[in-house]
């Protein structure tokens, strides 16, 4: 079975910001800024981040894994991925 993969150029704006975000954190801790202004600004990021992260999931859960329930095989293959990606972000 040959698989097509989601295009997530429109998210390219949102990592953009998130880009500048990062860089603007870097300019507070070279300039020596109060911790806790740095801390929420790292927050935002991680917000971002996730928001971003949120939207391929889904995605990847209504495209790609939806796509493999045909194929038993292919399907086990996109849920051992799933386990994966998950147990790495317990670690």
């Amino acid at each position: 079975m040959e698989t097509h993969h989601m295009r997530h150029t429109d998210q390219l704006p949102r990592m953009k910001r998130i880009a500048g975000q990062v860089v603007g954190i870097q300019r507070m801790i070279e300039e020596g800024r109060y911790c806790m202004d740095i801390l929420i600004q790292l927050r935002a990021v991680r917000a971002a981040l996730k928001r971003v992260e949120g939207n391929i999931l889904e995605r990847h859960l209504k495209h790609c894994v939806a796509q493999a329930i045909g194929d038993p095989a292919v399907a086990e293959q996109k849920v051992t991925e799933l386990q994966k990606y998950f147990e790495a972000d317990q670690s």
